[in-house]
């Protein structure tokens, strides 16, 4: 641990006790960028891995300092390489990436490690490496089973590579997961169905469904605003997301959160980390934190360019680019958009935790008891959450329920 590390922990060890935090590292580099990608990801010829492992060790302990580690200070709960491609990584900077972290701040055996790997850059000796290294939980971007719409999609691989990798991960993790993505241009519910049931074929304990939707600034967007690619049209569109739930609840993975299905105890706990508000720490080029400091929720993002970013972090120890203590108001309104995508929707301790109130006081007026009665929105011992039919309309439930919001400041959260 760095001297100033250490010296935080006397800050740390004043906290009341929380529920952990996440740490997400992002890995921006890729083979290939997707049309429809609108993710921090580049592409570049060659990568000096050494120089970016010692970019990336230094910004983890910048966040140490920053956030307190060491005894009585935060409990690492989750780690997630995303990006990108980190399986792009070399082994041996996840290897010294997690022993650094697991170092400064306690975790134990049941700490989850996530990495994102792409189909076309996964081989067996690499993933025996990364799972020596300490991952215990691969993501895979499939994306599609039909080699027709990779190539639409832009992707490297086949529908043949793609079973291979995931078949690859089955046997190198004890958990692994993989995407697809849906509600594509022309697709009709018949073939939708066949993919998910060859998806459903490989014993998945978690799947991730998310509908193509059409981004600012990829060639996606270039092509729709030129009239060459037409979206599929909205009730289709519904009608596959129904389909979706209805079989994935049938196969035994239900949807906890509006596009991920698992296992029940097979969530992807560093999702959930994001979902239940909980802190969770951003290193990397574009990486987002929210972080309690001080006692106050505080959003941080790192610079987005790479190059940037690496020369920031050698001149001055980390990229920060914003690191700023949210409102009560802005706290309420994350609360509300993250937690109610999932099924479970938002505990009162969140609530309390966050905003130091009960939901009841912070959320009142007509538009709340509108969206109560509908059954869009449910308000009980347990907390808030949206139904069902909630949960597919979400956009407008968040619409209406920002106008249910209490008037007025609202205490300072407590220390999380």
């Amino acid at each position: 641990m760095s001297r100033s590390a250490a010296s935080s922990v006397q800050g740390a060890a004043a906290r009341p006790p929380s529920p952990g935090f996440a740490l997400y590292i992002h890995w921006p580099f890729c083979l290939a960028k997707c049309p429809y990608c609108d993710f921090n990801s580049h592409v570049r010829d060659t990568i000096d891995q050494a120089r970016w492992r010692a970019a990336l060790l230094r910004e983890l302990e910048h966040w140490a300092e920053a956030y307190g580690a060491g005894p009585g200070g935060p409990r690492l709960t989750s780690v997630f390489f995303g990006g990108g491609t980190p399986s792009l990584m070399a082994p041996e900077t996840v290897a010294e990436l997690l022993e650094r972290a697991t170092a400064l701040w306690s975790s134990g055996p049941e700490l989850e490690v996530t990495l994102e790997a792409n189909p076309t850059s996964v081989e067996a000796e690499r993933f025996a490496a990364l799972g020596a290294a300490g991952v215990n939980r691969v993501s895979l971007g499939v994306q599609a089973l039909d080699d027709a719409v990779l190539r639409f999609l832009g992707r490297r691989h086949s529908a043949a590579e793609a079973l291979a990798a995931v078949a690859l991960a089955r046997r190198s993790f004890p958990r692994f997961s993989f995407d697809l993505i849906y509600a594509r241009p022309g697709q009709d519910a018949a073939s939708w169905g066949d993919e998910l049931e060859r998806a459903l074929a490989e014993g998945p304990e978690h799947l991730s469904l998310y509908q193509l939707t059409i981004e600012e600034n990829t060639p996606f967007h270039g092509a729709w605003r030129r009239g060459e690619l037409t979206p599929l049209d909205e009730d289709t569109a519904a009608d596959l997301f129904e389909q979706t739930q209805e079989r994935l609840e049938a196969a035994g993975l239900p949807a906890y959160e509006i596009s991920n299905h698992a296992r029940p105890g097979a969530e992807c706990r560093h999702n959930l980390a994001y979902w239940r508000y909980l802190d969770y720490a951003g290193v990397g080029p574009g990486a987002h934190g929210r972080l309690t400091l001080a006692g106050a929720k505080t959003a941080t993002r790192q610079h987005r360019a790479p190059e940037a970013w690496l020369d920031a972090v050698e001149r001055q120890g980390h990229a920060t680019r914003t690191r700023q203590a949210l409102s009560a108001a802005e706290r309420l309104g994350e609360l509300l958009v993250m937690g109610l995508r999932t099924r479970e929707g938002i505990a009162r301790a969140a609530f309390r935790r966050e905003l130091g109130r009960e939901p009841e006081s912070l959320l009142q007026g007509p538009a709340l008891e509108a969206l109560l009665e509908a059954d869009y929105l449910r308000l009980d011992d347990a907390g808030l959450r949206a139904t069902a039919e909630g949960r597919r309309r979400l956009d407008a439930v968040l619409r209406h329920l920002a106008g249910a919001r209490a008037p007025g400041p609202t205490p300072e959260a407590a220390p999380a």
